[in-house]
């Protein structure tokens, strides 16, 4: 098991990975991981770029808000990463993107069909949009919580996405296939009628 030390490095380091993979954009984003027996959310903090962020920046806390180790504020959207970990148990790292091709699903509050094998393996199957809700609320976890039922990530409304995994890489890798298979399905209808994958 990763100490909290090691956790705090690797959020810096995807993070990083995420901003030159165009995942995260400025300091638009986040990425978080949770300790259950410990009842400890480790979050990149807010209004940081991740370009300069170090490992001592990695906000914990716990779910009600309480800062136990940190100088910085957390995500603006930790009541979010809150929500999803209270409402979700099997779940112990969120990765919220604002990748393009998915998030241009999520404007237009439509569900990213699975197109490709590796969304019906790793994301358990189409990729729904959750009803929006105001930014930096609660109501955003909430709101994801069913869209994620039997899932491994979502589209938020009018806002980005959530990729979810048991750990930061499963998060990571659910995350880069979302965008991977709504950018296939963007392309594909611009030059037929893309055939949805129902089963393995």
């Amino acid at each position: 098991m990763k100490t909290i030390t090691e956790l705090r490095q690797e959020i810096v380091d995807r993070s990083l990975q995420a901003f030159h993979e165009g995942l995260f954009s400025g300091t638009s984003g986040n990425m978080s991981c949770y300790l259950r027996e410990e009842d400890l959310m480790l979050i990149t903090p807010t209004s940081v770029r991740y370009d300069v962020m170090r490992a001592e920046d990695i906000v914990v806390l716990r779910l009600d808000g309480t800062v136990v180790e940190g100088h910085l504020k957390p995500s603006s959207e930790w009541r979010m990463h809150a929500a999803v970990y209270e409402g979700c148990p099997d779940v112990n790292a969120v990765f919220h993107t604002h990748s393009p091709y998915a998030t241009a699903f999520a404007v237009n509050h439509r569900t990213i069909p699975a197109v490709l094998i590796e969304a019906l393996v790793f994301l358990g199957g189409d990729i729904r949009c959750a009803d929006y809700a105001t930014p930096g609320t609660k109501e955003v976890g909430l709101n994801a919580v069913p869209a994620l039922e039997g899932r491994r990530g979502c589209t938020l409304a009018n806002h980005g996405v959530l990729a979810v995994g048991g750990d930061l890489a499963q998060a990571y890798l659910n995350a880069e296939y979302i965008e991977d298979v709504a950018k296939i399905y963007a392309i594909a209808r611009s030059v037929g009628t893309p055939v949805e994958l129902k089963s393995l």
